[in-house]
């Protein structure tokens, strides 16, 4: 179909996607609790005899199947299966859990209420394990649908509102990540004239220019999108907004609001609704006393038991390293910290001696960014380096830097001192927190990222830090250390 000259879309043929994820999560869903208190129940009682488990009187195969679907229904009241968590970061995950312990917690209530004797090993063995197996099951689900994404399905088609700038911002974002759902199809630029250049700015089909709701509302009828995105720079009267809202949800098109916030995570953002105007509050990005805590005590442990556990891994690449070219095992660097302090950062030496003495006849064919320094064929790296490098396994005696608290876990990368000095305003505020071993940058790859996304992943980590947010870095970093995306 034409209008104005201009292309137009044709329905979406993956409209459907969401109530058939939905379907398959439900299904997932009950086959893990049912997994999980039937086999507590085997667990802690054995293979029943009888169509009855009694323990103290209480039968427990019944107790089983109204856990289980208890637990089944309050991840739905909890909307963990909602189309707008699904696919993309943790609130799904945040939301499993949620759910899982607010029903074992109203079981420990009711089980202390009514005095009732709930045998604890039952609930020791149900919960934990059937809270694991759900995380699981959910990301392998997840892992199917961004396959589906990757070749375009399951997503939902979306027309873009506003001005030609803001336009072409939001899209570049949506399309920054497609696992996330949202496929520009087609732009509204309403009051932009006609012989304005939009064409190679948008590389998208431009479906109307109208101002007045019914002109909008008759456009987007006919394009028929899965949902409608309203950027921030749209130059929309309120009533015209209102009264595309209430079309929309008889067109059954979703409405999506795309403020001009950037970088900025939910736990920052909070509405208020004030006379009808949902206003959005957002706090200030410092870690509370109580977070630095939970973050320091995160380190110590994690860096503890790594330690412990890796420490034969650790001595034999140290033998591997004094064996396989002269020079130390460690290579000591210094690098700027938190606030700007400098502190020395240890690694497996991977390069020969007199590596920093060569960096400047290297330079012209460096293949970093333009403030990191990157080859991938660096002449430098010994051989045994080079494996180590690989597997990221140069990088393992950073563990004794975390636990000396000049490095964290997870934060951005540590920079040079001769980095720090080309740094804007802008880039200062990675050194807001402690530098980690890995972090945004490490898993979104690393080596093949420019400056400027470099920082932006930095930042938003420094703004938006969650502990939740650090263990699912700390769960990627394992993928992306076997992948080797990016790493060189």
């Amino acid at each position: 179909m034409k209008k104005n000259g201009e292309s137009v879309s044709l329905i979406s043929e993956e409209a459907g996607w969401a109530p058939r994820y939905a379907r398959r999560l439900a299904i997932v869903d009950a086959g893990v609790v049912l997994w999980a208190t039937v086999g507590a129940l085997i667990v802690r009682f054995g293979v029943p005899e009888t169509d009855q488990l009694s323990a103290s009187g209480q039968p427990y195969v019944v107790v089983s199947i109204a856990l289980a679907g208890a637990w089944w229904a309050i991840l739905s009241l909890r909307g963990s299966r909602e189309t707008t968590v699904l696919g993309h970061g943790t609130e799904e995950y945040k939301r499993v859990v949620s759910a899982s312990l607010i029903l074992f917690g109203l079981v420990a209530i009711v089980s202390y209420a009514l005095q009732l004797d709930t045998a604890r090993g039952y609930v020791g063995v149900a919960l934990p394990s059937g809270l694991l197996m759900l995380l699981l099951a959910r990301a392998v689900v997840r892992g199917l649908l961004h396959i589906e994404r990757a070749h375009g399905k399951s997503s939902l088609r979306v027309l873009v509102i506003g001005s030609t700038s803001g336009v072409k911002h939001l899209v570049e974002s949506l399309r920054a990540q497609p696992m996330a759902g949202y496929i520009p199809v087609g732009a509204y630029l309403p009051g932009v004239e006609q012989h304005a250049r939009t064409a190679g700015m948008l590389d998208l089909p431009v479906v109307g220019r109208a101002v007045d709701a019914d002109a909008i509302i008759a456009d987007i009828s006919s394009f028929r999108p899965d949902a409608v995105a309203l950027s921030s720079s749209m130059q929309l009267a309120p009533e015209t907004i209102r009264a595309l809202g209430w079309a929309l949800a008889d067109l059954n098109v979703r409405l999506i609001m795309a403020p001009a916030l950037t970088d900025i995570a939910g736990p920052r953002i909070h509405t208020q609704p004030v006379a009808g105007l949902p206003l959005i509050h957002v706090s200030t990005p410092n870690l509370e006393k109580g977070q630095r805590f939970i973050k320091r005590s995160m380190d110590l442990l994690g860096a503890g038991l790594l330690i412990v556990a890796l420490s034969p891994l650790l001595a034999l690449i140290a033998v591997l390293v004094r064996m396989g070219s002269h020079g130390p095992v460690l290579f000591r660097q210094e690098r700027v910290g938190t606030a700007g302090q400098h502190f020395e950062m240890y690694k497996f030496r991977s390069m020969v001696v007199d590596a920093e003495a060569r960096l400047q006849e290297l330079r012209e064919g460096h293949e970093g960014n333009a403030i990191l320094f990157k080859l991938k064929n660096d002449p430098r790296i010994t051989k045994m380096g080079r494996v180590l490098r690989k597997f990221s396994l140069d990088e393992l005696p950073q563990l004794f830097n975390v636990l000396n608290g000049s490095m964290s876990l997870v934060g951005p990368r540590p920079p040079l001192a001769t980095e720090v000095e080309r740094y804007d305003i802008r880039a200062h505020r990675r050194l807001l927190v402690r530098p980690g071993m890995t972090g945004l940058w490490q898993v979104s790859g690393r080596s093949l990222l420019s400056w400027d996304e470099t920082v932006r992943l930095d930042l938003y980590y420094v703004e938006n830090w969650s502990f939740l947010g650090d263990l699912t870095i700390l769960l990627r970093t394992f993928k992306a250390v076997v992948s080797r995306h990016g790493a060189f």
